[in-house]
């Protein structure tokens, strides 16, 4: 069994799709599938992420305690992508940093919402 995509909501497919251009710009991810309600991001042979608009035609909403999570490499990336976030007008939900011995992570709110990570272990 393997994870093929994650998936977010968003109400604003058009500037969704400019919010998680200019982020997976900084860690490989390229424009994949697509339809008119939503836009799929590859990253090589790993799972893909999604954002879209919700099927039911209602307004998107963030799942209290959901989150996903994206490894970029390098502590220099977490910090690198957080920034670009926030420039983007994404809200910090934790500053990068250690967290215990697992490595460095950052968390953000994209501008929907939704709540991400990005981390590296051991760093």
């Amino acid at each position: 069994m393997s994870i093929g995509y994650l998936m977010v909501g968003t109400s604003d497919l058009e500037r969704a799709k400019g919010f998680y251009d200019a982020i997976f710009a900084l860690i490989g991810g390229k424009r994949g599938f697509s339809s008119p309600r939503s836009q799929g991001y590859s990253f090589g042979a790993g799972p893909m992420f999604s954002v879209t608009q919700p099927f039911d035609g209602e307004k998107a909403s963030v799942g209290n305690g959901s989150m996903v999570a994206l490894n970029v490499g390098s502590k220099e990336k977490v910090a690198e992508v957080y920034a670009k976030a926030l420039e983007l007008g994404g809200v910090s939900e934790g500053e990068p940093g250690p967290r215990g011995s697992f490595g460095t992570f950052a968390y953000f709110r994209d501008l929907d919402g939704n709540k991400l990570a990005v981390f590296v272990l051991g760093q």
